[in-house]
């Protein structure tokens, strides 16, 4: 059986007893988990706690039941509220209704009716759980959402960012079918631009769709493919059974671009890239086939032109390695994992060592690694010079310095570690920041009867979610609970220093109930501010 937990509250300590002892709650799936005396201090206490159920009183010192009841539901809509009362009146009923409370009960509450009550609510809450994990419900849930989880697969895949080893795994869990043997890559770019200036009939983004659809009608029965969105362009990734069916992909594209002209009104020029002999030089291709588009100043437009029939320099092997290893050597430091980060460099190392270039490339490749650095480095309001003393052309100097693959690993690593320790310092100063400006905010604002969380985060412009998790774990306290501390500091020293009534020093610190203040008060020093004074005066 599943426990939920529960928070009474009541003015009157001795309805909390009588509660304890009516039921057996643990046997029902109940625990009580808080207690508290008034609306307001309930509130703060669910803030912590976040109960699953809620009794209580409507009539009460401070917040009634209902306004408890109301706020909760706002910070909570899942939360179960019973409201129990002396008073039999039609209109606590109607609001206990409004605010959607699962029980109105009426005292002298009798101990099988609440039981029944609780039994209820324990079955809606378990059933809520159960849909929620529901199989069925999120398998239909992941059927309705495979389209869009498949598209970002694809642009993943021809931006290379799915690392190789686990293609095929992320394949399978979006259902692509990636057996091959091989694949072919085109990219279908689609010209806006109108004859002597004339508006378009058609918008852009319906212009594309349009030929998205007549792309995916006119494959359907050649052959297995799939069309993406990328970049303002439509790609194309068939499968191929062997190498001379790329003539026929060709041809079957530059017959597509014509018929776009002729049936959507559209000019489409197709490049097709490299054959892809497996999923990996995916990416490859899409470049390639990119690179082909680029000759349509010179073969023209709406037609299809494959890289490898204008001679296109570029070779077959994937030489963008390093841009997949850059980005994870940034990723790491980002992530701020050190482990990672050996590795991202070790990968990086590695596909120097293997590739086999020549000392230009090498130059570019580090050159490219450089300015990544110093980019990143720069997001977070640094300079590389500020770790190094070097500015970005010495880095780069000092990296082709290196006699050694090894010696250039180790200055690497080096170089890249440092960066990843002052992004660290420089996140927890950013956040030791925002708890003290979130510090002077309450020391300008605390004597204000409406400051709160809302207040705070809208004067900071962060979300009340992190907010209250970055203020706890840097002060060890609550928001609310800091901001009562320091009320309570100000509050003794105006009992201390001055003569002013307690109902005026309530005011001053931030209370328009001077009741509920002297309650805080006695809360916190065990005795009444009045009390207080008193005992520091006979001192």
């Amino acid at each position: 059986m599943r426990t939920y937990s529960v928070m009474l509250v009541d003015d009157e300590e001795f309805v909390y007893e009588v509660m304890m002892k009516k039921l057996n709650w643990e046997e029902m799936g109940f625990r009580i988990e808080a207690y508290a005396k008034n609306g307001v201090e309930a509130l703060e206490m669910a803030e912590d706690l976040s109960p699953d159920v809620v009794m209580t009183d409507i009539k009460m010192p401070y917040m009634d039941g209902l306004t408890l009841s109301k706020k909760l539901k706002e910070r909570n809509p899942g939360i179960k509220v019973i409201i129990f009362s002396g008073f039999d009146e039609f209109e606590f009923a109607r609001e206990a209704i409004k605010i959607e409370a699962e029980e109105y009960i009426l005292k002298p509450i009798d101990s099988e009716e609440l039981r029944a009550v609780f039994e209820r609510i324990h079955d809606t809450l378990d059933k809520e759980i159960d849909e929620k994990q529901n199989i069925d419900k999120l398998q239909e849930y992941y059927m309705n959402s495979l389209p869009v989880l498949q598209e970002n697969f694809y642009i993943s895949l021809i931006e290379g960012r799915v690392p190789e080893a686990n293609l095929l795994k992320y394949a399978n869990d979006y259902q692509v079918d990636l057996s091959g043997p091989m694949f072919g890559v085109a990219v279908l770019s689609i010209s806006y631009s109108s004859k002597n200036g004339e508006e378009m009939e058609v918008a852009p983004f319906l212009l594309s769709m349009s030929v998205r659809q007549l792309t995916e009608e006119y494959m359907k029965d050649k052959r297995e493919a799939k069309t993406i969105f990328y970049l303002g362009d439509i790609v194309l990734v068939t499968k191929l059974s062997e190498e001379k069916e790329m003539t026929v992909f060709t041809d079957e594209c530059d017959r597509l671009c014509k018929m776009a002209k002729r049936i959507c009104k559209a000019n489409v020029t197709a490049g097709i890239g490299y054959l892809c002999k497996s999923p990996g030089e995916i990416p490859t291709a899409y470049k390639s086939a990119k690179n082909a588009l680029s000759y349509r100043v010179l073969y023209g437009n709406m037609r299809a032109i494959n890289v490898t029939e204008i001679g296109a320099e570029e070779k077959k092997a994937d030489n963008h390695w390093e841009d997949r290893s850059i980005r994870h050597i940034i990723r790491s430091m980002k992530l701020n994992e050190k482990e990672k980060l050996n590795e991202a460099v070790d990968e990086f190392m590695d596909g120097l060592s293997q590739a086999g270039f020549s000392m230009d490339d090498y130059r570019v490749i580090l050159m490219k690694l450089t300015v990544e650095l110093t980019s990143f480095a720069e997001s977070y309001d640094f300079s590389l010079k500020e770790i190094f003393e070097n500015d970005e052309e010495d880095l780069l100097t000092e990296l082709l310095s290196m006699p050694s693959a090894e010696e250039l690993g180790e200055s690497l690593l080096k170089f890249c570690t440092a960066i990843r320790r002052r992004v660290n310092e420089h996140r927890k100063d950013t956040t030791m920041s925002f708890v003290t400006r979130a510090e002077e905010y309450v020391e300008d604002h605390y004597m204000d009867q409406d400051i709160g969380i809302e207040s705070v985060c809208g004067y900071l412009n962060v979300s009340s979610a992190y907010f209250s998790t970055a203020f706890k774990k840097e002060t060890g306290k609550t928001f609310i609970n800091y901001l009562t501390d320091y009320r309570m500091e100000k509050a003794v020293k105006l009992l201390i220093e001055t003569d002013d009534k307690t109902y005026v020093i309530a005011e001053k610190v931030g209370y328009a109930d001077p009741n509920y203040f002297s309650y805080v008060f006695k809360k916190a020093f065990g005795v009444s501010p009045s009390k207080y004074r008193t005992s520091r005066e006979g001192a």
